[in-house]
């Protein structure tokens, strides 16, 4: 009975200590209590150990919460789809070189869904001798040594995370991919869903967001 007991006690300060807070904006801001990323599940992985034990894949708790539940619901929706996240930031959040954002927990990059010659889903590659896959460089056409750009299963991933940050009374506030590739996505069956909800970036970026698309979360910071 005591043991029982100790565990209820215990579980408040569990949940408690699952709980994230942001400060300020993506760009000027930090994170409390961050959460790591989980290392790999039955349809994602991390984009590198390396870069997991640096402590770069940390997140807010309600941006981890949204991730995980997204790739859950895409087991379902797309089964023969595999996905990779790549660099978040750091537990407490501040300056993430070489990034001038993800400094308080609610900014998410995505590696690029890719598929084979045999129309496989598999990873983009990620190791140091390309800077963990954002050295990579599509082409115009999305193809990179052997490998396609998978816009259906990078739609399905985009609009997985809005409805999920949605069921979660959030929101996405804006999603980073390079413009000149931006209208493939249109061509899926998720067009008429990303036209109405999603909000992407039109000016390209300092970095051209082609080997990686990167998410910020609309949630509450004080």
């Amino acid at each position: 009975m005591k043991y029982i007991l100790s565990i209820l006690l215990l579980i408040p300060s569990l949940l408690f200590a699952e709980t994230s807070t942001c400060y300020g904006t993506t760009s000027n801001g930090h994170l409390e209590n961050g959460v790591q990323l989980p290392s790999s599940g039955n349809n994602y992985v991390g984009y590198s150990a390396i870069a997991r034990i640096a402590g770069r894949t940390y997140v807010h708790s309600t941006v981890k919460n949204i991730i995980v539940n997204s790739y859950r619901n895409l087991e379902k929706e797309q089964p023969a789809k595999v996905f990779k996240y790549a660099e978040t930031g750091f537990k407490e959040g501040g300056q993430f070189k070489p990034h001038k954002t993800h400094r308080n927990g609610l900014s998410v990059d995505f590696m690029t869904p890719v598929i084979n010659s045999n129309g496989e889903s598999v990873h983009l590659p990620t190791n140091p001798l390309n800077k963990f896959g954002y050295n990579i460089e599509f082409n115009d056409s999305g193809k990179y040594d052997g490998l396609s750009i998978d816009y259906e299963a990078l739609a399905a991933h985009i609009v997985a995370l809005h409805k999920e940050a949605k069921s979660q009374s959030h929101e996405l506030w804006r999603v980073i991919f390079d413009p000149k590739l931006q209208p493939n996505l249109y061509e899926t069956k998720y067009s008429a869903y990303l036209q109405k909800n999603i909000n992407f970036s039109k000016k390209r970026s300092w970095v051209r967001h082609d080997e990686h698309y990167h998410v910020d979360f609309e949630i509450p910071c004080r």
